[in-house]
């Protein structure tokens, strides 16, 4: 019985996205605003920010959209390392967008962008 159940899942999951580090965000989110609204009942916002996290997690999870879900996760990771990262500083080339990673407190530099090797100078 177990084994067919475990047959149809893998079945419907065939071609959706599954699920990342944003929808673990969103679920533990979800959560944790349900359990505040327990405790706080005068925030009645606060069950209806829990549904829609909730909502938005499963929805994440099922879509075959998978591009759109990986540009999701990559936005989420961009602005994750741009809080997290204390020991670099990130900059875009002037000329073609590539994002350049240079180390901080080395006061004014001047850097080459590796895709079109122009250079600009920046204070880290």
């Amino acid at each position: 019985m177990f084994r067919k159940l475990g047959d149809w899942f893998r079945t419907f999951m065939y071609g959706r996205y599954g699920t990342d580090r944003l929808n673990l965000l969103l679920l533990c989110g979800g959560l944790l605003f349900s359990l505040l609204s327990t405790f706080v009942r005068t925030l009645d916002f606060l069950v209806f920010f829990s549904y829609a996290l909730l909502f938005w997690a499963i929805y994440r999870m099922l879509s075959r959209n998978i591009a759109a879900r990986q540009r999701e996760a990559a936005a989420y990771n961009r602005f994750k390392k741009f809080f997290t990262d204390r020991q670099n500083r990130y900059y875009g080339c002037p000329s073609c967008g590539q994002t350049v990673r240079v180390p901080r407190k080395k006061g004014r530099i001047s850097i080459k962008c590796p895709r079109c090797g122009q250079r600009f100078e920046k204070k880290t």
